[in-house]
């Protein structure tokens, strides 16, 4: 089984900033990831709805950190399973758990990126088209090379490095459009 992907809607950073919300789907395992700050919630549910999915038909929503950018829109999804560096949450259900290799679905996994936040993940999607992932590690294509709210910023370019090395086909940034990664990729 391969992973599908939609981006929902690109972010941005500025005067104003929004997320990259994004859609996983692999099997019936519908995933979104990093519901955050949008101009408008019809810059997520329009294209989900255009995808075929209803709200209440997303089974997972990931939150690469816990900064209210990425997370602000999460109760737009009232039957999904909710994920984070250390836990699943479900309804009054909190399961601890590392989110580093956890797997989603048999196409869809975490891992541990620390360097934005110590807690930050990313989303790693199996896909006809190659290893997607999806990441605050960059905020776009172009870095910024140096991020200027790293906790650690050592620990974001190993983390980096280690994405990298796993040879993505693409990348979803927090605030960005996706792009697949060159030689001048920000490490």
């Amino acid at each position: 089984m391969t992973a599908s992907l939609t981006i929902l809607t690109a972010g941005y950073v500025g005067p104003r900033t929004a997320s990259t919300v994004s859609l996983l789907r692999d099997g019936d395992t519908v995933v979104v990831v990093d519901p955050g700050t949008v101009a408008d919630r019809k810059l997520i549910l329009d294209p989900l709805a255009e995808a075929g999915i209803r709200p209440d038909q997303v089974t997972d929503v990931v939150f690469s950190h816990h900064h209210p950018d990425h997370t602000i829109n999460a109760a737009l999804f009232p039957a999904a399973r909710y994920h984070d560096h250390w836990a699943i949450y479900e309804d009054d259900l909190w399961i601890d758990r590392p989110a580093d290799g956890f797997e989603i679905s048999p196409s869809i996994r975490l891992a541990a990126t620390p360097g934005h936040t110590v807690e930050d993940i990313s989303t790693l999607a199996d896909t006809a088209d190659g290893l997607v992932v999806l990441t605050h590690l960059w905020w776009s294509a172009e870095g910024p090379v140096e991020d200027p709210y790293a906790t650690d910023p050592d620990a974001l370019h190993a983390s980096r490095r280690a994405v990298l090395d796993l040879e993505p086909a693409l990348i979803v940034p927090g605030h960005g459009v996706a792009f697949a990664p060159t030689a001048d990729t920000p490490r």
